[in-house]
This record gives C-alpha cells, structure tokens and sequence, in this order.
C-alpha cells in the first residue's frame, strides 16, 4: 500500500469509526434503543463532529504513519485525537442551542473509549497484515564515531520506511575507525558535491559541537532542500527541541519545511481582505498625504523603487516620496541614516508615523507583498549582503511584508546582520497569532514612533 492511499483510508476508516462508535454508544446508553430525542441532535451535528475528530486527528499526526510507527506512539496519538474531538464535540452540542443540547452528554463519554479503540485497533490490525510503502529517503551522516555508526545501524533495520543511509563523511574532529559495512564517501569538504552526487535528501550530523560551523552554514545556506539534523548536546537540547527519536537517539532538525498550505492560503486570504478595506477607509488619509507630497516637494508624489522578492524576484515597491528629488543622483545607492540629510521634514514626519509605506497596499493586493514578512531590500544591497552575510539568500523564501518582526523589535537603522536574525526567527517560527502580534506591535511602534528616523 503506497503512503497516499495508506492516508486516504485511514481518513475513510475515522470517519465511518468516530459515528460507529458514536452510534455504538447511543445502543449502550439506552439499552439497544436509539431514542430520537436524543439520537436526531447527533444525526444533524454528524457531519460537523466528523469534521472536527478528523481535524483532531491530523493535528496530532495520525495521518503521517511515520510519526506513530511504535504502538505507545500510535495509542498516544489517538488518545490525543480522542480527547481534543469530544471536547470540541461538548463544546459544538453546548453552543449550538437548546436544540443539540439534548445530545446525551454520557454517550459522548461512552464514544470516547470506543473511538479510541477503534483507532487504534483497525490501524494496529492494517499495519499488522499490510506494509506501506514509503518513498524512499536517502541519508548522509556526518561523523564514523560509535554513534554515528549506530545511527546508521539503526535506520537501516527501518528499511521498510523508505530509510537508506548512502554513507558517512569523515570531519576533522575525533572520528574513529568506521565499523560499519555501510562506505565511507569522503569527508566534509566534498559534501556538496556528494549531496548531488548521491541524490541525498537529509544529512544527520552526528557530531554537532564540532562541527559547529559547518552546521550554520548547511543550515542558512541550504539552497538544495537538503533536511539538515544533528544529534544533540545538552546545550542544543537547553534552548531547542527535540523534533525525533530513532530508537533512543534524539535528532534536532535544522531545516524547517514550508509553512502548511492552509496557512499559506489564509494569509493571503487576510492581505486580500485587509488591504481592500484599508484602501477604502484610508482614502482620505492617502489624499491628504499625495496633497501635502505635492505641495512641499513638487512632482511626482510616489516613489516607485525596485525592490527583491519572494524567490529572488524583482518588483517595483510603491511609497509617498520622502526625499529631495534625485536624492541618489550623485552618491548612488545608499541605506538611509539617522538624520539623513536627504530626507524633507515632510519625509521625515511620514517616516516617523509609517504614513509613507500606506501605498503598498497595492503591493500587498497585487500578491507581490504580505502585511508581514521580511522588509524587501534593494538588489544593489541584495548583491553586496549575499557576498558578505552567510545565510541572507534564505530570506527570499517567503513573501516580504510591509511590517516584520526586525521592524518591531529593531532600530529603524540597525545591522542587516542584525535585521537578519530577526527575520529567521520569524520564518522557522510563523504562524497567524505570530503575524497578529507583529502587526499589533507596528500600530504601537507607530503610535509612539519608537525606531523611526
């Protein structure tokens, strides 16, 4: 059975469980009766409770068989999935009116323990009796110590789920003799060339303190989608966490994939809606500041500059013009300065007050732009920051956004270093509260013109 139709069915399976067990439970409540004051709230609710036990069950990974390959981690998800559906369920049954409110509240106790029964039982027989094929995943480990020998050791008795080890690289720290039947392809000087060479999809370093550099430079400049791990120290485990096991050895994941679709889908849905209406209600704020532009700095009101985007793509970026006319006509690009004498005092208020980034609205509604992301640079500054700042290059990942987590927790002109640390933070870490936050603490930046030059 491939993966895709291994998931396909476990969501059939869940879905027919979660009412058998449900239906199941109403017989042994009312003694082999199904009474219709009771049973019709659940027959209307049905298709919303499946919905919500079968969102519960991907939350907690049971559509992704590698991560419930053991038993314990098996039963645990269920039982994780289990709770979070029937406390989702009271909460519908409760809300939804005195209506559904006569959904028995001991049956959906009842259906808890035979859903989780269930779950876990026809998952257990169908692994038991059928095997999944997985894709296959080709793996280079970094370090020929015992550990790294018994890492290898152990994906390869996991052979079923796709697992390869291709083979080890030798490093400059305290490697031993590599006993394993498993080749030794070179060392870590030719890992790019082996990574092609051998069609590698993840690289465990089984050495992360000594090879420290290494692992920040694979991990910031990974350009081929290469899934970067380490097994890690004490000091890796104190401020990260642990993402898997393979038997008793903890991996860290460097990498991070992209962000799920639906989230993808509903930030853009937001810039939409958002940027719609505050284009609508911000018209009057725009004409008074394209009036005020044209009356103390003459033609032409915006200011279209080319910016980097999303994949290294460029794009014209449309603000209020807040500097004399041809301000880099003589000194060429520059980054702007505090007391920047380039800059009007108009300019100057406009910075101050975030007013001369409103028109990228129209950036944000032609897709081109989020409300939060890294800040688009120009390519003059690209070209010279990916020379200069390793791992820069993985900024363009994701769509740049009007406001981001360096303009809020920055100065309006600190390091790109700097402003880089901030945007990775915010890219390993996204989420739809994450942006809310963000985009809070702008109005407040705003507000009190805090970074602002």
């Amino acid at each position: 059975m491939s993966r895709t139709r291994f998931i396909v069915v476990s969501v059939i399976l869940d879905a027919l469980s979660v009412n058998a067990s449900i239906v199941a439970a109403f017989f042994l409540r009312f003694a082999g009766e199904l009474p219709s004051f009771n049973f019709m709230p659940y027959v209307a609710l049905s298709p919303l409770i499946t919905l919500l036990y079968l969102g519960a069950g991907y939350v907690f990974g049971l559509y992704e068989p590698e991560r419930t390959e053991s038993t314990w981690e098996l039963a645990r998800a269920a039982f994780q999935a289990v709770t979070l559906g029937t406390i989702l369920t009271v909460a519908v049954a409760f809300f939804a009116g005195p209506r559904f409110f006569s959904f028995s509240r001991l049956v959906i106790l009842i259906a808890w323990a035979t859903q989780f029964a269930m779950l876990v039982g026809w998952r257990a027989l169908l692994l038991r009796f059928t095997s999944v094929l997985w894709p296959e995943q080709r793996i280079l480990i970094v370090g020929t110590t015992e550990l790294a020998v018994e890492l290898a050791t152990e994906l390869e008795q996991r052979a079923g789920w796709g697992y390869r080890v291709v083979g080890f690289l030798r490093h400059a720290g305290p490697d031993g003799p590599c006993e394993s039947e498993t080749p030794v392809l070179g060392d870590v000087h030719d890992m790019t060339a082996i990574i092609s060479r051998e069609r590698v999809d993840r690289v465990i370093i089984a050495s992360p303190v000594a090879l420290r550099e290494l692992i920040e430079d694979m991990a910031l400049n990974n350009e081929s989608d290469v899934r970067v791990e380490v097994i890690p120290e004490l000091y890796e485990i104190f401020i990260g966490t642990v993402d898997s096991t393979v038997s008793d050895i903890p991996l860290m994941e460097l990498t991070r994939p992209a962000p799920p679709g639906w989230y993808v889908s509903t930030k853009r849905l937001v810039d939409v809606l958002l940027s719609l209406t505050a284009l609508v209600v911000l018209s009057p704020l725009l004409l008074l500041a394209s009036l005020a532009v044209l009356l103390t700095m003459g033609w032409p009101v915006f200011f279209f500059q080319e910016r980097v985007g999303r994949g290294g793509r460029p794009f014209q970026v449309i603000k209020f013009r807040t500097m004399i006319k041809d301000a880099e006509a003589r000194c060429g690009p520059v980054l702007a300065e505090q007391d920047d004498p380039r800059i009007t005092p108009l300019g100057r208020f406009m910075r101050k007050t975030r007013v001369d980034e409103l028109p990228q609205l129209a950036n944000i509604l032609l897709g081109q732009m989020s409300f939060v992301g890294p800040r688009p640079e120009r390519p003059f500054f690209v070209e010279q920051h990916l020379r200069a700042i390793p791992g820069y290059r993985e900024r363009f990942k994701v769509k740049p956004g009007v406001t981001g987590l360096a303009q809020v927790s920055g100065g309006y002109a600190t390091t790109p270093e700097r402003k880089l640390k901030f945007d990775l933070i915010y890219m390993y870490h996204q989420n739809l509260l994450m942006d809310v936050q963000i985009l809070v603490e702008t109005v407040r930046v705003v507000l009190t013109g805090r970074g602002a030059r």
